[in-house]
């Protein structure tokens, strides 16, 4: 008989934030680690894994990750949903984790081998006003950042996206009874923001890449006349000009600039991308193994972009783990349409929870040479740091409405 799973754990931890891990474990005494974190509504995630999906992995075959995930997938009938999808891509990650430590070979071999010398990726220069983050911006060109995306405070509003108290570690879950609620005016954004690339350039010139989040909140000709405007400033991408729902409002801005666009942290399939992708209204999936179905999945969602001419930018924030993180690395090794990943730092805490053989170097992430994804999850130490019900923020404009966050 092969090899079968013969337990199957849910691990929930919180050095400094929330974390879901599943970790699998075979006859042969093999183990695997999936990240299953759902910023916001953790709970939810682990108690999908540990009430229906655990039960039905013991005894199943750990080489047959696509029967596997198709039977997660397919089988519950009730598909999709970011809940469902963390599931499956713990368990996809985990698989994967199992076969390549079988193999004695780092994951990216078993995905068809290096692609390239690194991972480049960009870092998070923020401030509550210009001169802080150009501070910043010079501070990630001197660590060797070959990229840096900037989020800048605005004149009048009290808390904005992307902009944190701690310049190293940025976590937007911290209302722990209530959501905290921010405001905001879209006519200041669009009037500040330009003055910031400006500033940018003009110190630093055009030798990195520039990137930007407008996280959701601009309509569609909103997207469409700031994404003309900031042209002469080169941007890598703008990430997330307008809501995704409606694929076809990024025709307007496609329509009027060539400020490449970003989209796809909160897509957990290949149907939420596919109009985007096969009508070329984006130019960078940003997917992430965690919340798209896992390192199977995100690899099919990667192939179909490449036949259109659209690169990766994988959601990196510290609301995937290090579990994650490494899955996604391993992916952006192999992948033949690479385009830059996102790197927020983990706090030293998680750090020791999680050990992990990636590290930076040069401006790149190298996923080392450990087999399988290259994580350890101490679990005496995870069980220090209980679980501590945090919410993100909710969003709403001057005058009390409802807005997107």
């Amino acid at each position: 008989m092969s090899d079968r799973i013969v337990d199957a754990k849910v691990i929930v931890t919180c050095p400094g934030r929330n974390f879901v891990t599943l970790k699998l474990t075979t006859a042969d005494g093999v183990t695997g680690l999936g990240d299953a974190t759902l910023n916001g509504r953790e709970l939810a995630v682990a108690t999908y894994l540990q009430e229906y999906v655990c039960p039905l992995l013991l005894g199943r075959d750990p080489a047959q990750i696509n029967d596997t995930w198709q039977y997660l997938y397919r089988g519950a009938y009730w598909r999709r949903g970011p809940v469902t999808m963390a599931s499956i891509a713990a368990v996809d990650m985990a698989l994967w984790d199992i076969k390549a430590k079988t193999a004695g070979m780092p994951l990216y071999q078993l995905l068809g081998g290096r692609a390239r010398d690194g991972v480049t990726v960009y870092g998070h220069a923020n401030g509550r006003d210009i001169p802080e983050v150009l501070d910043e911006v010079a501070a990630f060109l001197e660590r060797g950042y070959k990229a840096v995306r900037v989020q800048v405070g605005i004149p009048g509003l009290g808390a904005v996206y992307g902009v944190s108290k701690d310049r190293t570690f940025y976590e937007p879950a911290t209302g722990t009874d209530r959501p905290e609620e921010t405001r905001w005016s879209t006519e200041a954004y669009l009037h500040f923001v330009p003055q910031l690339f400006a500033a940018v350039r003009d110190r630093f010139g055009f030798d990195f890449h520039l990137l930007h989040d407008a996280h959701h909140r601009l309509t569609p000709t909103e997207a469409a006349k700031f994404g003309k405007r900031i042209e002469e400033y080169d941007l890598f991408w703008l990430e997330d000009p307008t809501p995704a729902e409606a694929q076809d409002a990024f025709r307007i801005i496609k329509q009027h600039t060539t400020t490449p666009i970003a989209v796809g942290e909160v897509f957990n399939t290949i149907w939420d991308c596919h109009q985007l992708i096969s009508e070329r209204l984006i130019d960078f999936i940003r997917v992430t193994p965690v919340h798209a179905g896992g390192v199977s999945h995100v690899k099919r969602i990667v192939e179909f972009a490449d036949l259109y001419g659209v690169r990766s930018g994988f959601h990196g924030a510290t609301d995937m783990s290090p579990v994650c993180m490494a899955a996604a690395i391993h992916l952006d090794m192999s992948i033949a349409n690479f385009g830059l990943q996102e790197y927020m730092h983990h706090t030293e805490e998680t750090n020791a929870v999680f050990r992990h053989a990636y590290y930076f170097a040069d401006g790149c992430l190298h996923p080392g040479d450990e087999p399988g994804l290259g994580v350890t999850l101490d679990e005496e130490l995870a069980a220090t740091f209980p679980y501590r019900r945090a919410y993100l923020p909710v969003n709403r404009l001057l005058d009390g409405t409802m807005f997107h966050w």
